[in-house]
C-alpha cells in the first residue's frame, strides 16, 4: 500500500511540485507518517516540514492528549488537486497584476484611445497553442469589473474525474454578478453537480438548459472567449469587438431568461399566483373588467397587477407580448 502511494505520488507530482518538496512527501509516504518531533530529522529540516504543511500536502495530526502529535501526509491525489488550486490561485493573481500593469501603461499614453484599440487587429484573436488556451481561460475572469459569465456544455477531452474539477472563481467581494449557465448532463454526472454546487457556494448563481451549443466566456461587454472546437482546448476565438460582445451578451441573456434555476424543478417566477392567473386571462385577450369578476378582486386590483406585470417583462402596453415573454421565461405555462 506504500509502494503504491509512493509510485502515484511521483507519477502525479512529478514537474508539478519542486523536487525537494517531492522527495520531502515520498519519504513521509514510505514512512506512512512520523512523530512530529522526528520529522525534522527524517524529511532533511524543519524547512522541509514547514513547506510540506503549507503546500497541504502534510498536515499535523493529534491522536488524543496522551498521545504525541503526528506528521501525516495526505493522498496523493489530494495532494495534486490542492497543488493545482495553489497554482491557479497564483496565476490569477499573476495575471491581475499583468493586467493592471497594461492598463497603467496605456494610461501613460494618451494615443492609447479606446476607439483607436476598437479600430486595430486587437479585436479579434485566434489562439491555438493549448497551454495558452489554458491560460488565457482561467485568467479571463480577472478582466470583469460588473459582470462574469459563462456557459459549458460538459464537453471535455477526458473523463470527468475528481481532478478534472476546477476550484470556483476568485471571490468577487460582491462587486461583480457571476453568472454560468450548464447544460443539463453536467449537473447529472456526480463530479459536474458537485463542481457546480461548490461554484453556488462561493457565490456563483446557476442555471440548467437542456441542450447548450458551445461554451463560452463573457467578461462584462468588453471581451468574450469562444471555442472552434468542441471542447475549446484545441483552438479558441478571443473577441474585444464592443459590438459582437454586446450581441454575445444579448444571447446570453436570452437563455438565461430560459434556463431553470441549479437545485430548482422549474424558472423562478417573479410573479404571484394571482399576477399569473391575470396574465393567462389577458393573454385570452379577456377584458379588464372580465378578468376582475372571474378572479373575484377589484378592477383596481388587476390594473395595479396589470401595470406591475408589464414593468416586470419590460413590455408597456401589448398584452400578448408580455404574454408570450413569460411563457419564453417559464413564468407561466
Amino acid at each position: 500500500m506504500v509502494v503504491g502511494a509512493e509510485q502515484a505520488a511521483k507519477r502525479l507530482l512529478t514537474d508539478i511540485v519542486p523536487d525537494e518538496l517531492l522527495i520531502a512527501y515520498t519519504q513521509l509516504l514510505a514512512h506512512g507518517g512520523c512523530l512530529q518531533d522526528d520529522a525534522a530529522d527524517l524529511l532533511g529540516g524543519i524547512d522541509q516540514v514547514e513547506a510540506l504543511i503549507n503546500a497541504g500536502m502534510a498536515h499535523v495530526q493529534s491522536s488524543g492528549p496522551a498521545l504525541p502529535p503526528r506528521l501525516t501526509p495526505v493522498p496523493p491525489d489530494l495532494a495534486l488537486q490542492g497543488t493545482l488550486a495553489d497554482l491557479t490561485r497564483r496565476l490569477v493573481a499573476d495575471q491581475e497584476r499583468l493586467l493592471a500593469g497594461q492598463r497603467r501603461l496605456a494610461e501613460t499614453h494618451p494615443w492609447a484611445s479606446s476607439a483607436m484599440d476598437e479600430s486595430s487587429d486587437r479585436l479579434v484573436r485566434i489562439i491555438t497553442d493549448r497551454e495558452e488556451i489554458g491560460n488565457v481561460s482561467r485568467a479571463l475572469i480577472t478582466a470583469a469589473r460588473h459582470d462574469w459569465m459563462t456557459m459549458d456544455n460538459g464537453y471535455v477531452e477526458r473523463p470527468m474525474d475528481e481532478l478534472t474539477a476546477v476550484p470556483p472563481p476568485p471571490s468577487f467581494e460582491g462587486h461583480v454578478r457571476c453568472r454560468a449557465l450548464y447544460e443539463t448532463s453536467c449537473a447529472e454526472h456526480p463530479v459536474g453537480a458537485k463542481t457546480i454546487e461548490i461554484a453556488v457556494e462561493a457565490g456563483e448563481e446557476a442555471r440548467l438548459l437542456p441542450k447548450i451549443g458551445m461554451k463560452m466566456k463573457l467578461a462584462d461587454e468588453a471581451i468574450a472567449m469562444l471555442p472552434l472546437t468542441p471542447t475549446g482546448m484545441s483552438g479558441a476565438l478571443l473577441l474585444r469587438s464592443s459590438v459582437i460582445v454586446a450581441a454575445l451578451r444579448e444571447y446570453f441573456e436570452l437563455l438565461w431568461e430560459r434556463a431553470i434555476p441549479f437545485g430548482a424543478s422549474s424558472p423562478e417566477s417573479p410573479l404571484t399566483p394571482l399576477q399569473r392567473q391575470i396574465l393567462s386571462m389577458l393573454v385570452e385577450g379577456l377584458p379588464e373588467s372580465s378578468i376582475a369578476k372571474r378572479a373575484g378582486v377589484s378592477l383596481s386590483t388587476v390594473r395595479r397587477h396589470s401595470a406591475t406585470i408589464r414593468d416586470k417583462l419590460g413590455f408597456s402596453h401589448h398584452h400578448f407580448a408580455a404574454g408570450a415573454a413569460a411563457v419564453r421565461r417559464g413564468w407561466i405555462p
